[in-house]
């Protein structure tokens, strides 16, 4: 039976309505995808509490919550991911890629013009369609 991972995705806004996009690394699993960034849920850890740690840890900056924009479950070949994505806003510092191969900022219209992790498609096609 595959192992179920669940994982939060930080959805970065600027003040110029661009959303965060990090490249996943050679070195990760899903490899050269495009993702929003965060990391798993620690046992006994909220969603929130989680995803806020993940961005600090992996781009050195602070972000606050705005609520959830979607959930959904993908299987991939070796592990189920049950991912969590989450409105977020940076309020200190600059995100700064440590672990991915870059970031960028993209308008909502521009993200199709990626090429996404599986699990991620689905926050995508929200941010695509939603009226800011």
């Amino acid at each position: 039976m595959k192992k179920t991972v669940k994982v939060v995705a930080a959805i970065i806004e600027n003040d110029q309505n661009e959303i965060l996009c990090a490249l996943r690394s050679p070195d990760m699993s899903i490899p050269n995808m495009w993702e929003f960034p965060g990391g798993k849920v620690e046992i006994n850890e909220d969603i929130y509490t989680a995803v806020e740690r993940e961005i600090e840890e992996e781009l050195g900056c602070n972000i606050e919550t705005k609520g959830l924009l979607n959930e959904n479950t993908h299987e991939y070949e070796s592990f189920i991911i049950n991912l969590i994505a989450i409105k977020a806003k940076v309020i200190k510092g600059e995100p700064l890629a440590s672990e991915h191969s870059t970031l960028i900022w993209l308008k909502r219209e521009n993200l199709n013009s990626l090429k996404w992790a599986p699990a991620d498609i689905p926050a995508v096609k929200e941010l695509i369609n939603e009226k800011v």
